[in-house]
């Protein structure tokens, strides 16, 4: 919060970077809450029917700066499903696939669609190599952008398996190198797994 309001107050030319620096510090404190939270013995879902076009749109409004500063365009028409959900907890699948997206696209554009029940978030980044994609959604797996990168934490796409599982949706990610990532997220309501 200090920080916060010292980056209010400054006008430089690094205000603007270092505000990024805390976004990102925040969404992985994020990550880690959520691991923890997880791995607890009670959760806090809340599941009924939500309208999925507003959880998307707050999602992206929350990275609206991100889109800006990296001049990425966002394809999204109003998908106007319902779904069998817990609002909180797709919402953080959400972000982190959006996450994921805007940092390993460095030009182009993120779609966001449905098709049926399914739900994608696509890109086109610099996708994923075809040895890395049957392991991304493992716990402390990174890959081969991760490991060039090396601010990857391999918690990320394993907790949106984790959290899609418990939730009753299947989550699945394809994926052509230097062409982008689809990833899909069937939100049919399974059973939910506490």
């Amino acid at each position: 919060a200090a920080m916060h309001l010292i980056l209010q107050t400054r006008q430089d030319e690094n205000a603007g970077e270092l505000s990024q620096e805390l976004f990102r510090v925040e969404q992985y404190v994020e990550m880690v809450m959520n691991y923890l939270r997880l791995n607890s013995d009670s959760t806090d879902f809340v599941i009924k029917t939500y309208p999925l076009d507003p959880i998307i749109k707050k999602c992206v409004r929350k990275y609206a700066k991100q889109f800006i500063r990296k001049k990425i365009s966002l394809e999204y028409k109003g998908t106007e499903l319902s779904v069998l959900t817990d609002e909180k907890w797709l919402s953080f699948v959400i972000e982190q696939l959006l996450a994921n997206a805007l940092k390993y696209t460095a030009a182009g554009s993120i779609r966001i669609y449905t098709m049926g029940e399914t739900l994608v978030i696509a890109d086109t980044g610099i996708g994923i190599a075809p040895e890395d994609l049957p392991r991304v959604f493992e716990k402390g797996y990174t890959g081969y952008n991760g490991r060039g990168d090396q601010k990857a934490s391999g918690l990320g796409l394993y907790l949106c398996r984790t959290i899609c599982k418990r939730l009753g949706h299947t989550i699945t990610a394809s994926s052509v190198p230097d062409h982008g990532t689809a990833i899909r997220i069937t939100l049919e309501q399974r059973q939910v797994r506490e």
